[in-house]
């Protein structure tokens, strides 16, 4: 997804939450029942005007539904550059070329601090709405795109194959009469359903297209989850520029996300997250760029986040015999925090076996 139709789709996300069923049929000329059915539809900037021409009819989605937005950063983003080290002499000695300058970087700790790029993440910080968890991972990494990528959305153990992702799953439970509330998923940038692969019915698609092609799809955007998919994170080579690009990106559209929530009265019953198949090695490489890694750190904002930093410093004079970190926190404790704390759902029935929510959440 190109940076345009990102920050449209992420300002446009916000408003797509609030509106009324009826009001959004009619701006796409027809809506359908999640449960009983959606078409795979091919949109972004259209759905920006979707939610435009209905806008007159928004209301508060209200009544304690929980909304998840989950960020994927697609091909292995760079968690050290990401959340710097600086204060780590290790960090500058193993990649002399890729490192962020530490007099540029947005200090968060005496430790860590965020890339220039993500200065739009800043206020977010500053004021406890930005929780950056540490060390996210899983035991005997697999460092392959495909496999890492379907252990993240199934949230399997790395020998295990799981056939629907983790959010499917608590779908499911929410149809069986459990507590989760509100509509299905929305995935958008990429054809791949991920977390949502599994669900009782087709999940909508939203990709580049034009309006009239989202005019005649018949699809309800009253959702509990949508997940936006970022490419261009894979940095083999000229990792610096690139990377800051990709993280600016990010970083705008989450606070256009933001802006449009806040405006909708939304942005309280709203949880934003970032995920990754993997982080990347610390040593950089010949080529300016950086290898496949392990673990890496993620963020998760939102007015009922308890901000600041959790997990454990990354590790980097402990790298195991191939050069990557070890882990500090299992990734399916962030998702038994989403699937607990803020779903109310039974987090080991969804999980299939009990991981400790973070203390991250104020619900």
């Amino acid at each position: 997804m190109k940076r345009r139709e990102f920050l449209s789709v992420a300002a446009a996300a916000g408003a797509a939450f609030s509106l009324p069923r009826i009001a959004l049929g009619a701006a796409l000329t027809g809506a359908g029942n999640f449960a009983s059915g959606c078409v795979n539809v091919s949109a972004n900037g259209a759905l920006a005007s979707a939610s435009a021409s209905a806008s007159t009819s928004a209301t508060s989605a209200g009544g304690g539904r929980k909304l998840l937005v989950l960020i994927e950063l697609k091909g292995g983003n760079d968690g050290l550059n990401t959340v710097v080290p600086y204060a780590d002499p290790l960090y500058y000695r193993l990649r002399p070329r890729v490192a962020v300058s530490r007099d540029t970087v947005l200090p968060i700790s005496e430790r860590a601090a965020l890339h220039p790029a993500l200065a739009p993440l800043m206020p977010l910080w500053q004021s406890g709405q930005l929780a950056v968890v540490q060390g996210l991972g899983y035991p005997q990494f697999n460092r392959s795109h495909f496999r890492a990528s379907e252990i993240w959305d199934t949230a399997s153990d790395a020998h295990r194959y799981l056939r629907d992702g983790w959010i499917a799953r608590a779908l499911a439970q929410r149809d069986a009469g459990h507590a989760m509330r509100g509509g299905g998923g929305l995935v958008v940038g990429s054809a791949e359903h991920g977390p949502l692969a599994g669900a009782a019915c087709a999940v909508p698609t939203l990709m580049s297209s034009s309006m009239g092609e989202v005019a005649r799809a018949q699809c309800m955007l009253d959702a509990s989850v949508i997940r936006i998919t970022l490419n261009g994170f894979d940095t083999h080579f000229n990792q610096r520029e690139r990377h800051a690009a990709r993280l600016a990106q990010l970083a705008q559209g989450i606070d256009a996300l933001r802006a449009s929530l806040v405006e909708l009265g939304l942005w309280n019953d709203t949880l934003v997250m970032t995920c990754s198949e993997f982080g990347r090695r610390p040593r950089e490489n010949d080529n300016g760029g950086t290898e496949h890694g392990s673990s890496a750190p993620h963020f998760v904002i939102g007015s009922r986040v308890r901000g600041g930093l959790y997990g454990a410093p990354p590790a980097l004079s402990q790298l195991d015999g191939n050069g990557n970190l070890p882990m500090a926190i299992d990734f399916r404790c962030l998702y038994a925090t989403v699937l607990r704390s803020w779903w109310g759902c039974d987090a080991a029935a969804v999980l299939e076996r009990r991981f400790e929510p973070l203390p991250l959440l104020r619900v």
